[in-house]
């Protein structure tokens, strides 16, 4: 039987990701419009969503936050292209951006001395593997695979390299140990549902330690510097971005947060995601037809939800075409580089009704393709 009850918000994307609940333009606070970047006003709002961020997040003491271009891969960019070369590098890779970030040390930096750990879609290499003394660069949660590093045991306490964390769908939704990242980025417009263009870079004392010690062979473009004279640019963690940013972006990113600390903090928006993920595997584990893509439990994302189904390709896009003709689904359908399934957002800004009036609509369209 076709189902009748809908979900209230159909968006399950998982980048940019949905809007908080309750949310409407109306909630800005828009006086920053119109008015320079470099103003009072304007540097109050983004020092603003730097402080605020290091609150919520519980981020020890000297690490700094950052407002820069480009998204999350700007942020990643940034920093590989200043830090990289120092030491030694493990790259570990284990899905689409992962693997970027492993295309750019060899093809674009040309590392020399450098180590790279794969594995295919759905399960992770052996991060035993690195070693302290040498730079480590890994994505925290493949957003493109479903897969999730579980735990930072692999991490030395005592490494010499910098650890160097994509987090772009982790953070705000898992329970990150800072002492043991040195870099962390990820961008708004996933686990917070934020507008796009802009990343956030957070550095720990070692990483700045790094910054202001080490000068890269290769030429570094404006927009990625993040030293002057030998020094970092503290103006960048305080506000004063290195290019003009969307204030409209940044009074949609200080609502996100504002609401993030409505509903309890931190652990509030972990625990939401981590009880949409259980909506979900209730679904899966009831049903032969559709599996997680990743192969461990302990490495189920709890973001970005990646499934298998037993449907050739060409199914697979009609049941996605079914979902989102009935408005019922839009845009859950595996990132182009993974293998054919869906790819379901539990982030915290996805209401749990809302998954539980979609699984029978999942029962219904199958059936159609079958």
């Amino acid at each position: 039987m076709k189902p009748t009850t809908k979900p209230n918000n159909p968006n399950f994307s998982s980048g940019p990701c949905s809007k908080r609940p309750g949310y409407s333009l109306d909630n800005l606070q828009v006086d920053t419009l119109g008015r320079s970047h470099r103003s009072a006003l304007g540097k109050k709002a983004l020092g603003s969503a730097c402080e605020e961020t290091a609150k919520i997040l519980g981020l020890p003491e000297g690490y700094r936050v950052g407002v820069v271009p480009a998204s999350d891969t700007g942020a990643m960019e940034m920093i590989m292209w200043s830090v990289l070369g120092a030491r030694p590098v493990d790259i570990f890779a284990w899905e689409s951006f992962g693997r970027g970030w492993l295309t750019d040390a060899l093809k674009q930096l040309k590392l020399e001395n450098l180590n790279s750990y794969t594995a295919d879609y759905g399960l992770l290499p052996d991060l035993s593997q690195a070693n302290p003394e040498h730079d480590c660069v890994f994505t925290w949660n493949g957003t493109t695979s479903g897969v999730k590093v579980p735990n930072a045991d692999w991490i030395s306490d005592d490494r010499k390299g910098l650890t160097i964390c994509d987090a772009t769908s982790a953070v705000f939704a898992m329970d990150l140990p800072w002492e043991k990242l040195d870099v962390v980025t990820y961008s708004w417009q996933k686990v917070l549902g934020g507008e796009g263009a802009h990343g956030m870079l957070i550095l720990s004392p070692r990483a700045v330690e790094r910054l202001e010690s080490y000068n890269p062979p290769w030429p570094l473009p404006k927009i990625f510097r993040l030293t002057k004279g030998g020094k970092l640019i503290e103006g960048i963690f305080r506000g004063a971005t290195i290019n003009t940013p969307s204030m409209l972006c940044v009074a949609d990113y200080l609502d996100a947060l504002a609401w993030v600390r409505s509903i309890g903090g931190l652990p509030a928006v972990i625990k939401k995601s981590e009880t949409n993920l259980s909506v979900l595997k209730g679904f899966v584990d009831s049903r032969s037809w559709i599996d997680f893509l990743a192969q461990q439990p302990d490495q189920v994302s709890n973001t970005s939800v990646c499934l298998s189904l037993d449907l050739q390709a060409d199914q697979v896009k009609q049941l996605i075409s079914l979902l989102e003709s009935e408005a019922v689904a839009y845009d859950i359908g595996a990132y182009r580089d993974a293998p054919a399934g869906l790819r379901i957002w539990c982030g915290a800004t996805v209401e749990q009704s809302d998954l539980e009036a979609l699984l029978p609509w999942l029962d219904w369209a199958y059936q159609q393709v079958v």
